[in-house]
């Protein structure tokens, strides 16, 4: 069937399968932002938008008097960038798909925009198509890729105006957001577009709909292309493909609709930040939590990194990535392809978690009990119930709970000066 441009269809569209079974994403904001490193993605509006005292501080002091933002650029060199290194990184990480920002709210181009003369990657600072390497890289690395990108842009001229007019004008949307889009699309085929930008304006003004019909009816991915909720000022969590519903979101409960959780390894910023220190970062364990949970509850995780200007993931950003990495490798079974089970967690605790496959269940939990026995109250055990752990070979010996569910004897595990990893699976077969 084909889609109409208009959200009773377009929404009926049933989601390509491989984003739910993927699970595990890499995000990645990189822009002339990463240039003053400082603050957050958001430089430029809040120094020139808000004109915020500490960011107006922080140039007097770092830069020349009468530096403009597209200053910045020439500086934003992309000299170390290795894709296939990236790639190699995002696959260790145990990421299915991994997300590009192609352009901020800035407006700079990480591809050879032909409607970003002068404001992109080609023209200007690394002279290199980013959005283009990183793909291939990618493909070869056989990740799904998506490509983030800004709807609005805080000082396009053209913007400005159309907003003046009540956004009853849309020359932005027709000379910059739309070409923009197509072209990214036609050029670089990607599997998901993260759309953003969006809550100035109503789909009118964005042509958000005729937009997605196109991709969904005519474009060369439209059987395969995923897009997610950020299209209009009303569109969070109720309309386009699978919800982001906002930064950080979490659900608390099982949604009715496919979502993802987006989060940064920075608390601070999705951009890089010169200045950060390791408390302001989440460790392994909070990253760790983070992923169980949101799988438990039917959502990807999209976790962000920012490189620096020219092109480098920093030490930390990749210990992290391959921290998840190698929980992934042990525990990756009850976490791809899964789908939630009839109980999401146990209530008596947040510390354990469940998934399912099929007839088995895999219960995550995150802290281990002090007398190496795990209770389990959910699960309705049966004869035939058997009890493994995911990377320790054997089965484990289980009893039923005088209460309800079953009691299961976790391995001994050596006594050890370092804190132990952070959550471990048990896999359930023969219960209900």
């Amino acid at each position: 069937p084909r889609y109409r441009p208009d959200w009773a269809s377009l929404d009926a569209r049933p989601l390509p399968p491989w984003f739910d079974q993927a699970k595990v994403g890499v995000f990645v904001h990189w822009g002339v932002f990463s240039v003053p490193a400082w603050g957050s993605e958001w430089f430029w509006w809040h120094w020139q938008g808000e004109h915020r005292a500490d960011y107006e501080r922080f140039v007097q002091r770092r830069y020349p008097p009468d530096t403009t933002y597209a200053d910045f650029a020439p500086r934003f060199t992309a000299r170390d960038f290795q894709p296939r290194e990236w790639a190699q990184l995002f696959q260790r990480a145990g990421a299915r798909y991994v997300v590009l920002t192609t352009k901020h709210h800035e407006g700079f181009t990480n591809w050879g925009s032909p409607v970003s003369w002068n404001w992109n990657s080609l023209d200007t600072g690394p002279h290199r198509d980013l959005v283009g390497e990183l793909g291939q890289a990618l493909r070869e690395s056989n990740i799904r890729y998506g490509l983030y990108h800004s709807l609005l842009e805080w000082f396009n001229p053209l913007y400005l105006a159309d907003k003046e007019s009540g956004f009853k004008t849309q020359n932005f949307v027709l000379k910059k957001t739309m070409p923009e889009l197509y072209d990214l699309v036609l050029k670089y085929k990607p599997d998901l577009i993260w759309s953003d930008g969006d809550w100035e304006a109503p789909e009118s003004y964005w042509n958000s709909t005729s937009f997605l019909a196109w991709l969904y009816n005519d474009s060369p991915v439209k059987d395969t292309v995923v897009v997610n909720d950020r299209w209009c000022n009303n569109c969070s969590c109720r309309h386009g493909g699978y919800y982001n519903c906002a930064d950080k979101y979490k659900p608390g409960t099982l949604p009715a609709h496919k979502w993802e959780m987006c989060s940064s390894i920075d608390k601070l910023s999705w951009g890089y930040r010169s200045n950060m220190n390791i408390a302001e970062l989440m460790d392994e364990a909070s990253i760790i939590e983070e992923l169980v949970q949101t799988v438990s509850f039917g959502g990807n995780y999209l976790l962000n990194v920012g490189p620096t200007k020219e092109g480098v993931i920093v030490p930390i950003f990749q210990e992290r990535l391959l921290a998840l990495g190698r929980w992934l490798d042990t525990n990756g079974e009850a976490i791809y392809e899964s789908k939630p089970w009839r109980v999401q967690m146990e209530n008596s605790t947040d510390t354990v978690w469940y998934t399912s496959k099929g007839p088995v269940v895999y219960a995550i939990f995150l802290i281990w009990p002090l007398d190496n026995v795990l209770e389990l109250p959910s699960p309705s055990p049966s004869p035939a119930t058997q009890v493994t752990m995911l990377g320790f070979a054997g089965t484990l010996k289980w009893q039923k709970s005088p209460g309800k569910g079953l009691l299961v004897t976790l391995p001994y595990m050596l006594p050890s000066p370092l804190p132990p990893q952070s959550g471990w699976a048990v896999k359930l077969e023969g219960v209900k």
